[in-house]
């Protein structure tokens, strides 16, 4: 966790709080303290807390009651009750109203550290499946997924049949295309669809933790491992796993997920006891895997396990008559966003859309509609919207302003943006496509200030 673990400590009683503070600390929690239970809501309602200790018996409202007010200001919150010896059926009652667990007085300094590490544990995992089910609500709607070109009628028809199967399915295609999409929209019509839909972003997840993230460790495996972790495959169990740019992930992690595949069971780094998991495997790649396998970068064994179903997403390019669909979408969707009613889109605009290549293809057409939408100052998008955000067109290099012709100046200006941009300020690549040296392009960047 990145942040230091924050502890509210709301208990009568100095001494038992000064105890319970000291031990705490030493793990590295931060403290916040209250001696009754108006003084700890006011703490609650104003800052953010990981874990709270709760005496069941304090003077004013009592603990039972700061519980309720806890629980529904923040249900994932692990509230842990401290009771005495002749309170302790209370406590169970204050479990069956949302209270974690309790803590019997006299209590050794172990047991409040172990209560706090479940407590913890428990946050976690509470916060990882509302993150699941509300990442499997939101992405319901698939954004990307829609079309009614050729290319895209194509891949739905694929998906369609794929998905209430067991088949393990590549999805590729460039960035931006919407593979991840896709791999939830196979997901959500499967029979597991009420189950985990987890991602393992190959291409963020560092080396060294990624077989940790994956399989999961044991508490002192390792320098660093101080508690026992899930891996994503347990966290997935009964449900799917999508490996993202799955062409990233090293030889070593190819054999073992290899492994993974054949058997459905994972180990621990640390155990030597064997987990099963029920999952279903989602991958996808920007690259061409048959070419990673023919350098030997990628296994050839692993890449026919994974690709027996495959579904090539098109580039935006090759189905442009999808883009006002999108277009039309993008704006319902940041108008509602962004608390506006843009309805309108001059022809001039949709035709520079129309007529752009889109590198990065829908991911950057959504992004270019969220900004025009949230800076429009009309109800309206009309070129000059478009071309603040850099997309540029013969119509709308050419068009009339003012009733004449743009100066040439301004047609060079946008023309070397619009190249720039599509060579993501490669300025080698950009100045071969211009005809013109880099020399020449480095002063007209600097006379039309484009650095």
């Amino acid at each position: 966790m990145s942040d230091a673990v924050q502890v509210l400590i709301i208990d009568d009683d100095e001494a038992m709080r000064d105890s319970m503070r000291q031990v705490l600390k030493k793990e590295g929690y931060q403290i916040r303290e209250a001696k009754d239970g108006q003084e700890g809501l006011a703490l609650f309602q104003k800052e953010h807390f990981h874990i709270v200790f709760l005496d069941l018996k304090l003077p004013g409202l009592s603990g039972i009651h700061v519980l309720r007010q806890m629980k529904y200001a923040s249900p994932e919150t692990p509230v842990v009750m401290i009771t005495g010896f002749g309170t302790i059926e209370s406590a169970v009652e204050a479990i069956k109203t949302g209270a974690f667990d309790y803590i019997a007085k006299p209590f050794t300094p172990e047991e409040l550290r172990l209560i706090a590490r479940k407590a913890l544990d428990s946050r976690k995992m509470t916060l990882e499946n509302l993150y699941l089910h509300s990442e499997l609500k939101a992405k319901s709607e698939f954004d990307m997924v829609i079309g009614k070109s050729r290319a895209m009628q194509k891949v739905l028809d694929v998906i369609s049949r794929v998905s209430p199967t067991e088949t393990t399915v590549l999805i590729t295609g460039e960035s931006g295309t919407g593979k991840e999409l896709i791999a939830h929209e196979i997901h959500s019509h499967s029979l597991r669809h009420d189950a985990p839909f987890v991602v393992v972003d190959c291409g963020a997840l560092v080396e060294t933790l990624f077989e940790s993230e994956l399989f999961g460790h044991v508490k002192g495996s390792f320098t660093g491992a101080h508690e026992t972790k899930h891996g994503r495959f347990e966290v997935a169990d009964g449900g799917t796993i999508f490996f993202d740019e799955i062409s990233n992930i090293s030889l070593n992690i190819q054999a073992k997920l290899l492994r993974v595949i054949q058997e459905r069971e994972v180990t621990r780094i640390g155990s030597s006891r064997p987990i099963k998991v029920d999952i279903r495997i989602l991958a996808a790649t920007n690259e061409n895997l048959a070419i990673t396998v023919a350098k030997g970068t990628f296994r050839e064994d692993l890449f026919y396990r994974l690709s027996v179903v495959p579904v090539h997403l098109p580039p935006l390019r090759e189905r442009k008559e999808d883009i006002p669909l999108l277009v039309e979408h993008f704006l319902q969707k940041y108008n509602k966003k962004a608390k506006k009613n843009i309805t309108d889109i001059s022809p001039q605009a949709m035709k520079a859309l129309a007529d752009y290549d889109w590198p990065g293809n829908i991911r950057e057409l959504e992004n270019t509609i969220e900004r025009a939408v949230v800076l429009s100052k009309g109800n309206g998008i009309d070129i000059e919207d478009i071309m603040y955000h850099g997309i540029s067109a013969a119509s709308s290099l050419f068009s009339f302003a003012d009733g004449k012709f743009k100066p040439l100046e301004d047609v060079e200006k946008e023309y070397i943006k619009a190249v720039l941009r599509d060579h993501h300020g490669n300025r080698s690549r950009a100045a071969k496509t211009l005809g013109i040296d880099r020399k020449t392009l480095w002063a007209k960047i600097k006379k039309y200030n484009l650095a």
